[in-house]
């Protein structure tokens, strides 16, 4: 139900419904944990998550997704998925069937089935491209990060916010030879540094969830994964300035044909997922976000999820338990 007052597209979408998409994303991804075929795994979650759009009463795009239709065979950009086309509401998609491939590869912490939904034109299309990022969760004053200041200037920035020193200040990175040069940085305030060694939503969404004792996530990843992570902070709260990195004229040219003409503009939240949106994640192997796909006795299995929803900051966990034949 729309908490806002006006009427919403979303509305007509069932929460839950999103939920089970991801589910059977991590379930079909699951089988292939450990197993050290990334591109098998991604196969997996990618088929099992186009049938089960199939189902919902929606007429969905994919605005992020595997690629460019010459370069996916399902859920590229531009695919229209959902059960209900020119009839159901238009609901723009972000997702990423499985987020850290190598990580289920290499059965490793913090890979997740997700994806975002958002009433027509209220997610950026993010070219694949890389995405200079940092984040911070909820309860800072507005501005508190800003991409246009270094790392020390930032940290500080948010160690002053909290009333603690810069060396209790927590950040997590992804573990990357191109981020030498700011884990050097980072330590040098004193700062701890938490590495992982893929799956930056999740790294992202830690700063959300105190449990983590993460306060701020800094580093260089995928763009449409930036977007993903926007979507979430939208939902929770949290602040995220991202900037498009572009490392050739190929990559100049799919942003342009996204109609991205600043190359060096510093997107904010809203710059990305704007508006009612509803964020959904399951996990395939258990991480700092949720627990992982278990196979138990008689032929079940267990899954965690989150989904999340910003017009009402509703965050649902979810324990879903199920009978596979």
């Amino acid at each position: 139900m729309n908490t806002s007052g006006t009427s919403s597209e979303l509305d007509r979408v069932l929460v839950l419904e999103l939920v089970r998409v991801t589910e059977k994303a991590a379930i079909a991804a699951s089988k292939l944990v450990g197993r050290g075929d990334e591109k098998a795994a991604d196969a997996a979650a990618v088929e099992a998550m186009r049938k089960a759009f199939d189902k919902l009463e929606i007429d969905g795009t994919v605005v992020i997704g595997e690629g460019e239709r010459d370069e996916a065979p399902m859920l590229y950009i531009g695919e229209k998925v959902g059960g209900a086309p020119d009839t159901g509401p238009k609901i723009d998609i972000a997702l990423d069937p499985l987020e850290g491939t190598t990580i289920t590869a290499k059965a490793g912490p913090n890979a997740l089935a997700v994806l975002a939904a958002a009433e027509k034109g209220n997610l950026l299309n993010a070219p694949d491209t890389y995405m200079d990022k940092i984040a911070v969760g909820p309860g800072y004053p507005e501005g508190v990060i800003d991409l246009a200041k270094s790392p020390t200037e930032n940290v500080r920035a948010v160690a002053e916010a909290k009333g603690v020193k810069p060396e209790e200040i927590i950040v997590c990175v992804l573990d990357r030879p191109r981020h030498a040069e700011l884990i050097a940085e980072l330590r040098s305030l004193g700062c701890g540094v938490v590495l992982i060694g893929d799956g930056d939503v999740a790294g992202v969404i830690a700063v959300t969830d105190e449990d983590t004792t993460i306060d701020m996530y800094m580093g260089q990843g995928g763009a449409p994964e930036g977007v993903l992570a926007a979507a979430a902070l939208r939902c929770v709260g949290g602040q995220f300035n991202g900037r498009l990195v572009f490392r050739n004229d190929d990559e100049k040219a799919r942003a342009a044909k996204w109609g991205i003409e600043d190359l060096d503009r510093i997107y904010k939240l809203e710059d990305l997922a704007k508006g009612d949106c509803i964020f959904a994640a399951t996990g395939v192997t258990s991480g700092s976000l949720l627990e992982g796909v278990k196979r138990r006795k008689g032929g079940r299995m267990t899954t965690e999820s989150v989904v999340m929803r910003a017009s009402s900051g509703t965050v649902r966990w979810i324990r879903g338990e199920h009978r596979i034949r």
